[in-house]
């Protein structure tokens, strides 16, 4: 019964034998990121076009319900930059933000985004994020970064209406443009961002001068956020910066905790119809993302991660949000980050942080009224540009061209279609250059290096061949998209080779032959077989030999052999001839 208490809640295990020397660090922990979720929460809110406390519901219950039900030990939930874009993206096209019916359409998407969770956990289907490539991620979340960026002009420099972005190349809209500013925000918005900046930059070297935070300077360095914001809103309160200059703040935060009720399904099965794609992406997405975030801090402490459990705990974490009338949540880079730095050892610390909030809801909201909201869209814009990896793009397309196409036209697509169709297109391309790159599989003619029991490929090597023997090392599992390649490879080869009388695979690469490739092999055979010619195998691995042996093309193999190993075929092949030598060409 303790054992399935513990898979099913993995906090039973932790919390029962908790040690309570891990309590200072979680505590420390708890503060910190809780000191650093309060203004990117509000941020990420401002982003997906919520009110502010939209955010700070979504960092109470999600971060419980995911320390109850999460495997990671340290990864911090809650509102998070690239999901708070999608979600803009996605119900602009319903409702106006801010509006009644744009807030109950984000509690939707947080209920099916929570149900998609639990979906991937349920039937295990986990390995599905797999297909989602790191490059084409990249490239997805550097396109999102710059959309995000771009949509933090406006707050941020208090532009009257919205910035499109063919204002750029309109040499009419630029002209005008600077009447379209608020002096006064432009100062504020630079103003924190250059803080923030110097905040990253030598807040950490200061807290380490101070010897009893050195230990806690790598987490506290990332409070810098709240200063600025605690600062900037002292400015515009005492100065009346809002009635005086006009500047932009965000006004009364509703107190208390967020009522715990069903998500409004009044609004019809239209609505959720129409965000179905959206809540499919941003589940991909956020699982994605959490679970890469999640195994790297796993694998500093060296700690076990169940990636289904964590859907399962991304999935409970999100029906929380939707219950409490909240937005998607996922795992955070940045706060998780923090969460580990800060010395969390359990999610103890993700429970004093949503502790931490819900006290702030419910004593402190009135100190929030004057924060200006280019204080909000200065802190997403230091925090997103990150993600975006010129580096990682010129790396991908030195090393493989392939990846780097698929990186560039995902980023590209974002930008010109769309989030959710530059990602489909980012996917699309990348599963096709893989089924196009396994269509052509490496084909090797090797021969035998000296008396060694080692075989080289010819073109790279001096090695031993024969002419009437063809050994071939296939370097990829066979499948119905590459047998025709094979197949057009060794009759190109039969018809150069007037001497051959045998063909030798070496399947040591081969883990797999599907049915399509079957046929193409016992299809060979006959035809190699008509010319006079048999056909071997060499290192054939157990899991294939085992499916082979019953097929009609190993019971009429009678002709060709099966070899334990490829020095065993040479030794029995090669009687027939002598050997020639073929030199490196390292020009091919």
């Amino acid at each position: 019964m303790t054992e399935l208490a513990q898979r099913l809640v993995p906090a039973y295990g932790w919390l029962k034998n908790y040690d309570r020397r891990h309590f200072s660090g979680d505590l420390t922990a708890g503060i910190i990121t809780a000191i650093l979720l309060i203004p990117q929460a509000m941020a990420y809110s401002a982003l997906a076009g919520l009110p502010p406390e939209i955010g700070l519901y979504a960092s109470i219950a999600p971060p419980l319900l995911y320390a109850l039900f999460g495997s990671s030990r340290t990864l911090a939930v809650g509102p998070v930059a690239v999901a708070s874009l999608m979600v803009a993206y996605s119900l602009s096209k319903i409702a106006e933000p801010g509006s009644e019916t744009y807030i109950a359409s984000a509690v939707i998407l947080s209920f099916m985004v929570g149900v998609g969770f639990l979906l991937i956990a349920l039937f295990r289907v986990g390995f599905m994020t797999e297909f989602l490539s790191h490059p084409v991620m990249s490239g997805f979340t550097s396109a999102a970064a710059l959309v995000i960026a771009f949509s933090q002009l406006s707050p941020l420099v208090g532009l009257d209406g919205k910035l499109a972005f063919s204002d750029l190349f309109s040499l009419k809209e630029l002209e005008a443009l600077p009447d379209r500013l608020n002096q006064t925000t432009v100062m504020i918005g630079l103003g924190s961002v250059v803080l923030l900046h110097l905040a990253r930059k030598y807040l950490a070297p200061l807290i380490e001068k101070i010897p009893p935070l050195k230990p806690l300077s790598a987490g506290l360095s990332k409070t810098g956020p709240l200063m600025v914001l605690i600062l900037m809103t002292v400015l515009v309160l005492s100065l009346d910066l809002n009635g005086t200059a006009g500047v932009a703040i965000i006004g009364t935060i509703p107190e208390g905790l967020p009522s715990i009720a069903l998500p409004d399904v009044t609004l019809g099965m239209g609505i959720a119809q129409d965000l179905l794609p959206s809540a499919l992406l941003i589940t991909l997405i956020s699982y994605v993302e959490s679970v890469a975030i999640a195994k790297v801090l796993a694998s500093r402490r060296r700690e076990k991660l169940d990636v289904n459990q964590e859907a399962w705990g991304l999935g409970f974490a999100n029906l929380g949000s939707a219950f409490t009338g909240a937005s998607p949540v996922c795992g955070g880079f940045s706060r998780s980050v923090v969460n580990f730095a800060a010395g969390a050892n359990t999610q103890l610390a993700a429970i004093i942080t949503a502790t931490l909030i819900a006290a702030t809801l419910v004593l402190f909201t009135p100190l929030f009224h004057s924060v200006p909201k280019s204080v909000l869209a200065a802190i997403i814009l230091v925090a997103i540009l990150d993600l975006v990896d010129i580096k990682g793009f010129l790396k991908n397309l030195a090393y493989d061209k392939a990846d780097g196409i698929a990186q560039g036209i995902t980023f590209v697509a974002v930008l010109q279609f769309g989030i959710e169709q530059g990602l489909i297109a980012g996917l699309a391309i990348s599963l096709a250059l893989h089924f196009w790159r396994s269509s052509r599989p490496h084909i090797a003619i090797v021969g035998q290096v000296g008396d060694t029991e080692h075989f080289r490929n010819v073109r790279r090597h001096k090695v031993r061949t024969y002419p009437h023997l063809l050994a071939l090392r296939i370097d990829e599992s066979l499948f119905f998209a590459n047998t025709a390649y094979l197949e057009n490879f060794i009759l190109n080869e039969v018809a150069a080779r007037k001497d051959l009388t045998d063909i030798l695979l070496i399947c040591s690469a081969i883990n797999s032959i599907d049915g399509s490739a079957l046929h193409t092999l016992e299809m060979m055979q006959k035809e190699l077989a008509e010319t006079g010619i048999r056909l071997h195998l060499a290192e054939v691995k157990g899991p294939v030999m085992d499916r082979l042996q019953n097929t009609e093309f190993f019971k009429q193999h009678h002709s060709g052999q099966v070899f334990l190993s490829t020095y065993d075929a040479f030794k029995t092949l090669s009687e027939k001839g002598n050997p020639l030598f073929n030199h490196p060409d390292w020009s091919i």
